[in-house]
This record gives C-alpha cells, structure tokens and sequence, in this order.
C-alpha cells in the first residue's frame, strides 16, 4: 500500500510515544550582522527590536519557545516546491531536526552543495562556513515513525526531488494530531533518522539544551565539517549525494 493512501484514522492508531534529543543545525550568524552597525548593546538591543517588529506574529503555541526552536513554526514555506513534509507556500511550519548532530551536518552540506550545483559559476568561499549546531529534547505520544513497515519500502516518500507523497502524509498526519514524523535521512550516508516535528507541544521544554560548534569547507575534493567540542569531523567526497539528480553534471573545480 502506498504511503499517500493512508487515512488520519489508520495513521492515528499507529501514534506511540517519543522522547530524547533531537538536533538542527542553523548558520552562526545569530547577533553577528547587528554587531558590524552597531557600537553598544544597547544600540544592538534596539536595533534588534526594531527587526522583530518586522517579523510575523509568533504563533500560537510557540510563546514562550527560544528563537531557534520557535523560527520553523512562524515563517510560511517560500518556495515553489515545498519541502518533504512542507507543501509550497504553506503556513503552517515544520521542524526540521535530525537524531544525531553528524546527520543534521549531511543535510546542511548537501544543501550548501545543491547551492553551487545551481550555480556552476560561482567560486568556492575562501574560507569555512560557521554554522552552530543546538539540540532539544522530545516528549510527545503522538510520533509516527515512517521508518517501519509499511513506510519503509515506500519509494515515493523518500524520493530524492519528488516530495508530494510526504506532503500529502504530513496534511494526513495533521488531521490525525500527530505532533511528529520519524523518517530516514536520504542525505546521510549512513541513513540515520531525521524527525520533522509539526507541532512544538512536542518539545520536551522550551529551551535549547546543548550546542556544539561546526566549521564546513568546501572545495575541488568535496566537503569537510570539523566540530570543535566536543572533537568530531566529517568528510564527504565527490561521490556522496550522485544519487541525485540534481548533482550530475557538478562543477567540482571551479
């Protein structure tokens, strides 16, 4: 049985429990574009208030959630295509995090390079990327784990460019109350799980509760993450993310 076939009802009566920690990773640029005009605090604190306003509302739910866990749930999807659980344009958010740091790391770096695979003229940046990688923890009975059968086998949920049948299992999932999808991560090489959280009830508390710092460096060979503490580092060749098909063709030496 296909995925997109399912009813809220028979996706409902497969919710169990989650709990533990869960990461994102997110450039580290937080405070650092209102430092370089700005000379006090104080001036960076106004200057700060004045962008929220700006902002969307914060939504329902996300009150007294930390920036970085509430950020997901208050922008709309804007881009033509959607994300795998997120349909074109929609209001509703989804938060993306993966079940190990090294995995969030996989999907940022296929995502920088999908960036040059899109743009074969630009240059590799002459130096690392700084990107900051915060954890939150989990607790919710309403988890449906796309991992398992009958979801396993389903090549369309996990199609590497095609994201309708997610899109269509996470409207499904909604109207079921599930609060999280467990799903394999097709960007990792090692294919351990991501969790996209469509509802921040799921989260265990509303603070950020670890962080660890990554550098990325792209070039001709491929892509390097280095985490300062603790000490960790990835590499990912040439050959990593050719099953889609968007990377064919890349222009490594540039």
């Amino acid at each position: 049985m296909s995925s997109n076939t399912w009813t809220p009802g028979e996706l409902s009566s497969r919710a169990r429990p989650v709990g533990g920690r869960c990461w994102r990773i997110v450039e580290a640029q937080h405070h650092a574009s209102t430092m370089k005009i700005t000379d006090t605090l104080e001036e960076q604190a106004t200057i700060e208030a004045l962008i929220e306003e700006t902002k969307p509302p914060i939504p329902v739910g996300c009150e007294k959630l930390d920036y970085l866990l509430m950020t997901p749930f208050r922008y709309s999807a804007n881009n033509p295509t959607g994300t795998r659980f997120r349909r074109a344009y929609a209001a509703l958010g989804v938060f993306y995090a993966a079940g190990r740091s090294s995995t969030a790391v996989a999907e940022i770096v296929f995502y920088r390079l999908l960036f040059f695979a899109e743009s074969p003229g630009t240059s590799w940046p002459q130096n690392p990327g700084e990107y900051t990688a915060f954890a939150s923890d989990l607790d919710s009975k309403r988890l449906l784990d796309l991992t398992v059968s009958p979801f396993v086998g389903d090549g369309g949920l996990y199609h590497l460019v095609d994201y309708s049948v997610g899109q269509v299992i996470a409207d499904r999932a909604r109207e079921a109350d599930i609060e999280v999808l467990k799903y394999t991560s097709v960007r990792d090489p090692k294919s351990y799980p991501n969790f996209a959280i469509l509802s921040p009830s799921a989260f265990a508390r509303p603070e950020v509760v670890d962080r660890q710092s990554w550098k990325l460096h792209l070039d001709s060979k491929g892509a390097r993450a280095f985490c300062e503490l603790p000490h960790e580092s990835l590499a990912f060749d040439r050959d990593t993310f050719t099953a889609d098909p968007r990377m064919k063709n890349f222009v490594w030496d540039r």
